[in-house]
């Protein structure tokens, strides 16, 4: 097992059990009752022999025995420490909209994270060329269920209706919505709108940067 430094108190690892019934209740059961909270559990692949499912945890008080008494499951195969998501990948900037000024956000987004990434963050960007209101909004809508995102950019010439709708909701969960300069009612409900796409991409990385002195408390409902 590598012993890795866990992230604030984090600690992640991955599993390779058998792909069956019951086996991640029996996975969860354990890690129950070591007391540990489980923040975030995704299955990588699974086969019609063996999973490999991958858990964050925190607030564990023996760590190093929780694993042990995973190894020693009938079911599994191997246990193995890794690095978090929020150690390797960090916030997730998403980018969704039309292909050309969704390349231009990205590229502004990419050159700013690599700044500040240098610095020590962590922040991946991630994007989507989708055109369509409804698959816009359905789009927009599971940015919240995205595990690290925290900020979306909307880039393209129309958008509104269920999309403007989605933003609103989204908003309330807690992710910062930028949208380039367009037509229809998502500028009015986004936390900031910015003319020019390359510079939305910045704005959007400096906006969840730890290492800029900037807040979207200062801008927004601002048109820049």
């Amino acid at each position: 097992m590598s012993k890795v430094k866990p992230l604030e108190g984090t600690y992640a690892f991955q599993v390779q059990a058998a792909d069956e019934p019951g086996s991640l209740y029996r996975l969860t059961e354990v890690i129950y009752r070591y007391g540990a909270n489980i923040r975030y559990v995704n299955i990588v692949y699974s086969d019609e022999k063996e999973a490999l499912t991958y858990f964050e945890i925190s607030k564990i008080p023996n760590f190093e025995a929780l694993l042990k008494e995973l190894e020693e499951l009938e079911i599994v195969s191997s246990v193995e420490q890794v690095p978090s998501f929020d150690a390797i990948y960090g916030k997730r900037v998403i980018v969704l909209g039309g292909g050309a000024q969704v390349a231009q956000v990205a590229h502004g987004a990419v050159e700013e994270a690599d700044r500040h990434n240098i610095r020590g963050e962590r922040i991946s960007v991630d994007t989507l060329a989708i055109v369509g209101e409804e698959e816009l909004a359905a789009a927009v809508r599971a940015v919240a269920r995205l595990p690290r995102a925290r900020v979306l950019v909307l880039a393209g010439a129309l958008m509104g209706g269920e999309i403007a709708e989605a933003v609103k909701e989204v908003k309330q969960k807690g992710i910062i919505v930028v949208c380039t300069n367009m037509v229809g009612s998502v500028p009015s409900v986004s936390d900031l709108v910015v003319t020019d796409p390359l510079e939305a991409g910045v704005m959007a990385v400096m906006l969840i940067a730890d290492t800029a002195k900037f807040s979207i408390d200062k801008v927004r409902g601002k048109k820049i």
